[in-house]
């Protein structure tokens, strides 16, 4: 996993900025009910999408557990609106909140970790409160066809329902909390598309002959050009 605290100064820019932060901030809200007053955006990061969320009389507050991140989202969002804190013990009262969002969040833990975080999303959502979150993340570079994805897809596992953020598992997960999909969003990852080059230095945990994936990706032509932007996935979830 990425070290945060290090990634903090370069976040925005290497992930699409501002252009990206308005796309997924567009998705999510297209997902919010209207009267939605309190909105938690755990792991949010840099703040960059969050500060977006926000509206006439809504309150919106982040959470995450890296202190360097979070120093850019206390100055988007003011010191009482960004919470240092872990996701999977949320610093918020039993059915306090209208919305939560996770964004790019379940991917990065494993299993039980994901589920520890879906419990506490649960509950602190209100009755009649909305969860939205990513989903299948991974699986969105996967989906553009690109030359250098169909090289490292070759090793993809065939079954792919182990993912913590996988679709079908959270829908299962959060069925068991009294919860089910109410609504679903997509947006384009503005400047996250990957070149050939790029893939050699990012390949995923799950390649296991990364010399052989290397070799065809150092084979394929315009090594530094980048393919094209995946497509997110959102799924929203009603309590």
């Amino acid at each position: 996993m990425l070290d945060y605290e290090k990634e903090a100064g370069s976040y925005d820019r290497t992930r699409g900025g501002e252009p990206r932060a308005a796309a997924a901030a567009g998705a999510v809200l297209g997902l919010i009910p209207a009267g939605a007053e309190v909105v938690v955006d755990v792991g949010c990061g840099t703040g960059i999408v969050t500060a977006r969320l926000r509206g006439a009389g809504r309150r919106v507050v982040g959470v995450d557990r890296a202190a360097g991140m979070l120093a850019f989202a206390v100055r988007r969002l003011g010191a009482g609106n960004a919470v240092l804190a872990d996701a999977g013990r949320l610093p918020f009262a039993d059915d306090s909140c209208d919305v939560v969002v996770t964004m790019w969040l379940l991917h990065l833990v494993g299993r039980k970790e994901a589920d520890r975080i879906l419990a506490e999303c649960a509950r602190v959502l209100r009755p009649g409160g909305v969860l939205v979150s990513t989903v299948d993340k991974d699986l969105a570079f996967f989906e553009t066809g690109s030359d250098a994805t169909e090289v490292i897809a070759r090793h993809m596992p065939v079954n792919g329902n182990g993912r913590p953020d996988g679709a079908g598992r959270i829908t299962k997960v959060l069925a068991e909390l009294g919860m089910a999909p109410v609504g679903e969003g997509a947006f384009e990852g503005v400047g996250q598309g990957r070149s050939p080059m790029e893939w050699r230095d990012r390949l995923p945990w799950w390649v296991g002959d990364t010399t052989s994936v290397r070799a065809g990706l150092a084979a394929l032509p315009e090594q530094d050009v980048p393919r094209a932007d995946p497509v997110y996935r959102l799924m929203a979830f009603g309590k």
